[in-house]
C-alpha cells in the first residue's frame, strides 16, 4: 500500500508540474502579466475578482470597512457574505493574504495556478483510484500526463483562467468522484461529508455541475459491478446521504448567497442556442477561441486514447461501452436545450452558455485511462479511435473558428502522440515516450493559452495590474479618510468597476452579481450611470447625493496629472426627515434628489439656459456622444439602456447669460437641472443640525445619538437592502434608503445588519455538523459495546458479541486500507 501511495504521489506531482509549465509557458509567450506587458486582468477578473480579493486582503489584515457581514466600502454600504461566498471561500483564497497588497494582480495569478495543479493531481489520484494501471509497462506516469490534460483543457486555459472562482469545480470533479468511491465501497464516512462541502463552499455554481458529473461517474461505476442491485443501490443511498450531508454543512455560505441572487437586480436573459457541430468539434483542436462555443481542446493525447476506448480489445465490451456511451450522452446534453438548463441550476447564465464543459473533458480522461489501464493501445485500437478524431478535425475544417496554428499544432501533436504511443506499447524508450507525450500536451496547452490571451484581449474589456495610478489614487483616498465622520470617494473616473474595494474610501461604485435591486433603483432614481444592465453601478459624482450620503471628500483624476481631493460640508451618515407621508420618485432625477434631500435646489433653464453662477447638470441616459456648456471641455456620455445607462453629469458653471449646451449628436431627449449652491449649502445645514450628534460605527451595523426630543424619520445614509433591523425591529424604508420612525421618546438609535438566510443556514449547518459528529463517534461507541454476563454461555463469548468484534475488526481493516 506505501508503494502504491508512493506512485500516485509521484504522478499527482508530475501532472501539477506539466500544468504549471505550460499554462506560465503559453502566457510567457503572450507576454502576458506576470511575464510581460499586457494584462491578464480582461473582463470580470479585473472588474470584480481582483478587487474583492483585495478587500479579502484587507480583512486578512484588519484595515477593511466592515466586517463578512457588512461592506462599509461599496454601495455605500452593502451585504458582504453572498459576495465572499460567490468570489471568496476557496480554501485558497486567503493565500492572497501572503502577498504584499500591490501585488494584489500576481497573488490571484499564484492562486489560480494552484487550483489548476491541484486539479491535475486530484484527476490523477483519482484515476490510479478506478484503475491502477501499474502492471508490466508501468503506465503511472501516464496517468500524470492525464491527470495534467484534464486540468488543461480548453474550458480551463481558455474560459476559467480569467473566472479563478470557476478553478474550483475543475478541482471538485475528480474529489467528489472519489467521494462516490468512497460511498460505493462503504469507507470515510466522516470525510466525504466534509470533501463536499468544502467543495460547495468554495463555488457552489461549479460544484453543482462537479456534483452531477460525479454522479454519472458513480452510475457507472455501480453498472460495471458484479454485486446483486440491493448492493448497488445501498451505494447509491449512502452517496446521495453523502453529499446531502456535505450540503448541509455549507448552507451557512450557500442559503446566503442564494438569497443574495434573490434580492440581486435582474441581470440579461438569454435563450440557449447550441453552437453549430463544426463549430464544437473546431473547439476540440488547439488554438481556436469562441466565447458561445464549448472549449473542449484536451491536449497529450487524452482524445485519441478517450476515441481508442470503443476499439481496445483488452477491455470488457460492457465497460467499453458505458463509459463510451456516458462521454457521447455528455456531449449532446451540452447541446440539448432542456439538459443545458439543468447543467446550468435551470436558467442559462450570462456569458459563455458552456460552463459545465470541465465535466465533459473529466469524463473522456477517465475514459481514455480505462482503455490505458488494461494496456496499451494496440493497432486495431489507434486505428480505430484515430479515424474517430480524423473525422472531427475534418468536420472542424469547416468552421470559421479554426486559425493558421490550430491544424499545424494538430498534427505535430498527434504525430507525437502516435510516436509515444508506439515506443510504451513495446516497452522501450519508456522515457522517450513519456517526454513525447508530456511535450505533445506542453506545446499544444501552452500555444492554446497563448492564443486565448491574446484573443481576449482584443474582444473583451480590460483592466490594468496594479500600477502606479493604483497606488497614487488609493493615497489620495486614505490621507482624506474621514470614516464615519464622513465618507470618502475614490471618484467617477473608474479603473475597475469596485474601485471602493480596491482603492479605499467609501464610495458608491460596486459591481457584483448581488448587485441589490434596491441599490440600484435608488441610484437610478438619483440620476446614477451604469454598465453590466445594472450590475455595476457607478459612482456618482454630484454635489447633491454627496450631500445625501455624506461623502466629504472625493477623489478627481485628469489625464497626466496627480489625483486632487475635493471636500464639502455634509451632514452626518444619519439624518432626520421631518414627520408626513414618504413621498415617491417619478422619472426626473432632478426632484427625486430634492424628496431625498428634503430641500429644492435645482431650478429649471429658461429658453434652455440655466442662470449665471449656476451648475448645468444633464440627464441623457440613453445618449452616447459629447456635450458641453457654451465653449467649455467636451464631456462624453455612453448610455443605451438597458445594457449602459449614462450618468448625471455636471456640464460646469454658467459664467454669462445664455450659455446653452452643445452636443455631438442628435441626443434625441435630454433633460437640464440649474444647482443653485447657496440653496444646497443651506439644506445641507439644516440636516446637520437636526441630524446625529455622534455615531459608532460598527462591522455590521451603526449606533447613533441624536438630539433630546427628535421627532419625525430618522434616515441612515445606506441602501434599505434585505437585512437591516433597527432598534430590535425590521428597519422602515425612505426612498430607498435605512429609515427608523422616532417618537421623540429616545435618542438613540441601533441599527444592526444581518444578511438574509444567515440564521437559517446556521441552523441546518449545526444540524449536518451535530450529525456528522455522530456518524465520526459511532465507531468508538461500538468498540466499546460489550455484552453483558448474563448474556453469554459459560462456553465462550455469545453469537452477538462475536458479530460486534467482527464489525469492529471489520472497520479496522478498512480503514487501514483506505487509499
Amino acid at each position: 500500500m506505501s508503494t502504491l501511495h508512493s506512485v500516485r504521489g509521484r504522478a499527482a506531482a508530475l501532472a501539477a508540474l506539466i500544468t504549471v509549465t505550460a499554462v506560465c509557458a503559453g502566457d510567457a509567450v503572450a507576454r502576458c502579466f506576470p511575464f510581460g506587458p499586457h494584462t491578464r486582468s480582461v473582463n470580470d477578473l479585473g472588474n470584480q475578482f481582483v478587487p474583492f480579493h483585495a478587500h479579502l486582503w484587507d480583512l486578512l489584515h484588519g484595515r477593511a470597512g466592515g466586517g463578512l457581514l457588512l461592506n462599509w466600502q461599496s454601495g455605500y454600504g452593502t451585504s458582504f457574505l453572498p459576495d465572499l461566498g460567490t468570489y471568496l471561500t476557496s480554501p485558497y483564497s486567503v493565500l492572497v493574504g501572503l502577498f504584499p497588497r500591490d501585488q494584489i494582480d500576481l497573488a490571484v495569478y499564484v492562486v489560480t495556478l494552484l487550483k489548476m495543479a491541484t486539479a491535475a493531481a486530484a484527476m490523477t489520484w483519482l484515476l490510479l483510484s478506478l484503475r491502477a494501471g501499474e502492471g508490466e509497462g508501468g503506465r503511472w506516469w501516464m496517468a500524470g500526463v492525464l491527470g495534467a490534460s484534464y486540468a488543461l483543457c480548453g474550458w480551463s486555459v481558455v474560459e476559467a483562467s480569467y473566472n479563478p472562482m470557476w478553478m474550483d469545480g475543475l478541482v471538485a470533479f475528480p474529489m467528489l468522484c472519489l467521494v462516490g468511491e468512497w460511498a460505493r465501497t462503504a469507507r470515510r464516512p466522516v470525510l466525504g461529508p466534509l470533501v463536499v462541502a468544502v467543495a460547495w463552499i468554495a463555488n457552489f455554481y461549479t460544484a453543482y455541475m462537479a456534483t452531477i458529473g460525479a454522479a454519472l461517474v458513480l452510475v457507472v461505476r455501480l453498472a460495471l459491478e458484479e454485486t446483486d442491485l440491493r448492493q448497488r443501490m445501498r451505494a447509491l443511498l449512502r452517496a446521495t446521504w453523502t453529499v446531502l450531508l456535505g450540503i448541509a454543512l455549507a448552507t451557512p455560505v450557500l442559503i446566503p448567497v442564494f438569497m443574495g441572487s434573490k434580492h440581486a437586480y435582474p441581470g440579461w436573459t438569454k435563450e440557449f442556442a447550441p453552437a453549430g457541430w463544426a463549430d464544437v468539434f473546431a473547439r476540440t483542436l488547439p488554438a481556436t477561441y469562441s466565447f458561445f462555443t464549448p472549449a473542449l481542446f484536451l491536449g497529450g493525447g487524452a482524445l485519441l486514447l478517450a476515441c481508442t476506448l470503443a476499439f481496445n480489445g483488452a477491455v470488457p465490451r460492457r465497460e467499453r461501452l458505458l463509459w463510451t456511451g456516458l462521454a457521447a450522452a455528455t456531449l449532446v446534453s451540452l447541446q440539448w436545450a432542456p439538459t443545458h438548463l439543468v447543467w446550468h441550476v435551470f436558467a442559462t447564465p450570462n456569458g459563455s452558455p458552456y460552463r459545465q464543459t470541465f465535466v465533459f473533458a473529466g469524463i473522456l480522461v477517465i475514459a481514455a485511462w480505462t482503455g490505458l489501464s488494461y494496456e496499451w493501445p494496440g493497432r486495431r485500437a489507434l486505428l480505430g479511435g484515430g479515424a474517430v478524431v480524423a473525422a472531427l478535425a475534418l468536420t472542424a475544417s469547416t468552421s470559421e473558428l479554426v486559425t493558421g496554428w490550430t491544424f499545424p499544432l494538430f498534427a505535430a501533436g498527434t504525430a507525437a502522440v502516435l510516436a509515444g504511443l508506439v515506443l510504451a506499447r513495446r516497452g522501450t524508450y519508456a522515457a522517450l515516450a513519456a517526454l513525447l507525450l508530456s511535450g505533445a500536451l506542453v506545446g499544444q496547452a501552452a500555444a492554446t493559452t497563448a492564443y486565448a490571451d491574446r484573443q481576449r484581449l482584443g474582444r473583451l474589456d480590460d483592466y490594468p495590474a496594479w500600477g502606479r495610478a493604483h497606488s497614487e489614487r488609493a493615497a489620495a483616498a486614505a490621507k482624506a479618510d474621514g470614516w464615519p465622520e464622513y465618507r470618502t470617494d475614490v471618484g467617477r473616473d473608474q479603473i475597475t468597476g469596485n474601485d471602493p474595494i480596491l482603492l479605499g474610501g467609501q464610495g458608491g461604485g460596486y459591481y457584483s452579481s448581488h448587485t441589490p435591486d434596491v441599490f440600484t433603483r435608488t441610484m437610478a432614481a438619483l440620476g446614477a450611470g451604469w454598465t453590466s444592465n445594472g450590475r455595476s453601478v457607478q459612482s456618482l459624482d454630484n454635489p447633491v447625493t454627496d450631500a445625501i450620503f455624506s461623502v466629504g471628500a472625493r477623489v478627481r483624476t485628469r489625464q497626466g496629472q496627480h489625483p486632487e481631493v475635493t471636500r464639502a460640508a455634509t451632514p452626518p451618515l444619519l439624518t432626520v426627515r421631518p414627520a408626513g407621508p414618504e413621498p415617491r420618485y417619478d422619472w426626473n432625477p432632478f426632484r427625486n434628489q430634492e424628496k431625498l434631500l428634503g430641500a429644492q435646489v435645482y431650478g429649471s433653464p429658461v429658453n434652455g439656459s440655466c442662470p449665471v453662477g449656476t451648475e448645468v447638470f444633464l440627464w441623457a441616459p440613453n445618449y452616447t456622444g459629447k456635450a458641453r456648456l457654451g465653449d467649455a471641455p467636451w464631456v462624453s456620455l455612453r448610455g443605451g439602456q438597458p445594457k449602459r445607462r449614462a450618468a448625471l453629469t455636471s456640464l460646469g458653471t454658467v459664467n454669462s447669460p445664455g450659455e446653452k449646451v452643445g452636443y455631438s449628436k442628435d441626443p434625441r431627449r435630454t433633460t437640464l437641472g440649474c444647482l443653485d449652491r447657496a440653496e444646497l449649502t443651506a439644506a445641507v445645514a439644516k440636516l446637520k443640525a437636526t441630524g446625529a450628534v455622534s455615531i459608532e460605527v460598527t462591522d455590521s451595523g451603526i449606533r447613533a445619538e441624536l438630539p433630546p426630543g427628535t421627532k419625525g424619520t430618522a434616515v441612515l445614509a445606506a441602501p434599505r437592502i434585505a437585512g437591516w433591523s433597527c432598534n430590535g425591529e425590521p428597519a422602515g424604508s425612505y426612498l430607498g434608503l435605512v429609515a427608523v420612525e422616532l417618537d421623540g421618546t429616545s435618542t438613540t438609535v441601533n441599527c444592526s445588519f444581518r444578511p438574509p438566510g444567515l440564521k437559517a443556514g446556521a441552523a441546518i449547518g449545526a444540524a449536518g455538523l451535530l450529525t456528522l459528529l455522530v456518524i465520526a463517534l459511532l465507531p468508538r461507541i461500538r468498540r466499546r459495546t460489550r455484552p453483558t454476563a448474563g448474556t453469554a454461555s459459560s462456553s465462550g463469548p455469545s453469537a452477538d458479541a462475536l458479530t460486534v468484534r467482527q464489525l469492529v475488526r471489520a472497520e479496522d481493516a478498512g480503514t487501514r486500507n483506505q487509499p
